[in-house]
């Protein structure tokens, strides 16, 4: 059991993981300060106010906080929108070094005609 567990940490990419848990953990106060001074002073100057958390209305004995779903829902957008330009941005770094290890097409052929040459 003990050697199972081992084999569990060494291939389960735990440590992966746990470096990006605690990146990701870092990066919510970034995403949460680009929502609250960057995204809803905009929304803000568009809308008249700085968020929506005052809308409500009453159904009976009940209070219906429908702004806040409306902030939830911003903020989700904001967030997701973040995540994406970061893979995004993540991708295409990747895709660059790959592209520059990579030997172009010309090459290739240029190496293969040499050969045949030979």
């Amino acid at each position: 059991m003990i050697q199972e567990f081992k084999d569990f940490i060494n291939k389960g990419g735990v440590f992966e993981a746990a470096v990006g848990l605690i990146m990701a953990l870092a990066f919510i106060p970034v995403v949460e300060s680009l929502i609250e001074h960057i995204l809803m002073p905009i929304i803000a100057a568009i809308f008249g106010q700085p968020d929506f958390s005052a809308l409500s209305f009453a159904l009976g004995d009940a209070t219906i906080s429908y702004g806040l779903f409306i902030n939830a829902i911003i903020s989700f957008i904001a967030v997701a929108l973040v995540v994406f330009l970061l893979v995004k941005a993540y991708n295409n770094a990747t895709n660059k070094e790959d592209e520059e290890d990579a030997p172009s097409e010309v090459d290739l052929l240029t190496e293969i005609r040499d050969n045949l040459a030979k």
